[in-house]
């Protein structure tokens, strides 16, 4: 009998330490979201950059979608009060996607159509690709952690960081096209592109497939 609440005491401590981790990786994703809302918004207003703004925006609605999940990860949460939550934070972050893929198709076609032409952006290129870097590793340890878990919510939401990895390198395409050849297009061309991969994002929170599909 004594081993057998051994047993159960040992899952409970590794199952903890696996939900401390998944809470501290999604501290992470906050602050490095943050910082890359912070840099882009600011890089993307100085130079006029739709790509940038949008990338920045997008950057502001994972750090909503990051809390939900660290908020899901707490162990004293009680199950039906969660889900019931649960689904209506991520349509609501679902919804602000598809108001956020409406924003960036209006004003980048509008920029296309005007011939409106962003200045050069350091600071965007260098976030770009510290983002790059960033996002995909991070979606390696989410997963990792989510399969020591079973969690269905964590490894959903490590598909985030493949998103934003995914939209870095459409937003540094562009800005490099822009600096290197002066392709005044490719900016506003750049955010056109990532208008459907946004959109999708925001179909599926509405729908209650963000990161609350599976249990955790």
């Amino acid at each position: 009998m004594g081993s057998i609440v051994s047993t159960g005491q040992g899952r409970g401590d590794e199952e903890a330490t696996l939900l401390a981790r998944g809470r501290r990786l999604e501290y992470l994703t906050i602050a490095w979201n943050g910082l890359e809302a912070a840099v882009s918004l600011g890089a993307g207003l100085l130079a006029g950059s739709i790509a940038l703004l949008g990338f920045g925006l997008d950057s502001v609605i994972e750090v909503a979608s990051a809390l939900v999940l660290l908020w899901r990860l707490q162990p004293e949460m009680v199950p039906q009060r969660r889900e019931v939550i649960e689904r209506r934070a991520h349509r609501l972050v679902g919804l602000c996607f598809v108001l956020l893929a409406a924003y960036v198709a209006f004003e980048s076609g509008r920029a296309l159509w005007l011939h409106a032409i962003s200045e050069r952006s350091i600071p965007g290129i260098a976030i770009a690709c510290a983002a790059l870097i960033v996002m995909p590793s991070l979606g390696r340890a989410k997963r990792k952690v989510a399969a020591q878990l079973s969690s269905g919510a964590l490894h959903s939401d490590s598909r985030q960081a493949d998103f934003c990895a995914y939209l870095s390198a459409i937003l540094l395409a562009g800005l490099l096209l822009n600096w290197l050849l002066g392709w005044w297009w490719a900016d506003p061309a750049a955010a056109l592109i990532m208008v459907p991969i946004i959109a999708r994002e925001g179909v599926q929170g509405l729908r209650g497939k963000g990161c609350g599909d599976c249990g955790c």
